[in-house]
């Protein structure tokens, strides 16, 4: 068996003339080659003929093959074993139910509701010991991370600034509980366990964080919206920043689970018309 070192790569012969790039992305392996791009389960999950003939068959079988129902220990996840992978699927935990913006559209009624930034990060629900996607899949966030945030649920965006979402998914996807954490920020902007109005889940959301006042957790600002005019001069403000848009909520809304018209997304959509002028076959990764 042969390892990669995490963020090394090598490059092996495939059929023919043609090679292949395998990689390690903390303790994720891929290849480049179809079989492996084109399956539908998760990167973590997945492998290909030569990942097995690199690293061993039994070792990629058993990395690729099992998913652990619960989520693995904190202290268990061992970043310095060049063989283990920590292992997540769609399955790992059950999806949180979370609460889901419509679009905003012109017409619609919105005075007096607030107003956040859209931010261009990835959602994450705090259960009060883990962070878990939409999908139902853990962030493994090192434990300096969340060690000061409450114990509570949270519903929020694991946040690297404006314009950096690609460098967001690839820190917060890592599975080592490593990988530039501290550049990223939990923005909180709900407390679904709360069931009371927004306003006074905010409230309570303030009063939490106050006790705690953890480093790598803040609660998402909010402003009341004064109407369209307004709501279009935050939006260019927004924009001009590198801001992806506005979020709008509903004044006295509880939260629910799935789509709601209590909670709205605002964002300009730049259309384009072009002329397709020829094409060549996929290369590298897109060969295919």
């Amino acid at each position: 068996m042969t390892d990669i070192t995490d963020g090394k790569s090598v490059t092996v012969s495939g059929s023919g003339t043609k090679s292949y790039t395998l990689k390690n992305v903390g303790g994720v392996y891929s290849c480049n080659c179809p079989a492996w791009s084109f399956q539908s389960l998760p990167i973590e999950l997945r492998t290909c003929k030569h990942l097995k003939a690199y690293r061993g068959i039994a070792v990629e079988e058993a990395a690729g093959g099992e998913a652990v129902e619960n989520v693995p220990s904190r202290r268990a996840a061992s970043s310095s074993s060049s063989t283990a992978r920590v292992h997540t699927s769609e399955n790992s935990s059950k999806p949180p139910q979370l609460l889901l913006a419509h679009k905003w559209e012109e017409g619609m009624d919105i005075n007096n509701w607030w107003v956040s930034e859209k931010l261009d990060g990835v959602r994450a629900y705090w259960d009060g010991e883990n962070f878990i996607s939409r999908q139902g899949n853990y962030f493994l966030a090192p434990d300096w991370f969340v060690e000061e945030l409450p114990k509570v649920a949270l519903d929020g965006e694991l946040w690297g600034g404006r314009q950096n979402f690609q460098s967001t998914v690839s820190i917060t996807r890592r599975q080592d509980r490593g990988g530039n954490w501290n550049e990223i920020l939990y923005i909180v902007f709900d407390a679904p366990a709360v069931e009371k109005p927004f306003e006074e889940r905010m409230q309570y959301l303030k009063e939490t964080f106050a006790a705690c006042q953890p480093k790598y957790g803040a609660i998402a600002r909010h402003h009341i919206c004064a109407g369209p005019e307004s709501l279009q001069q935050e939006l260019a403000r927004v924009e001009s920043l590198g801001g992806e848009g506005l979020m709008l909520r509903q004044p006295r809304s509880l939260y629910a689970s799935g789509r709601s018209s209590t909670l709205l997304k605002v964002k300009n959509f730049h259309d384009a018309e072009a002329k397709v002028t020829g094409h060549v076959p996929g290369a590298g990764k897109h060969e295919g």
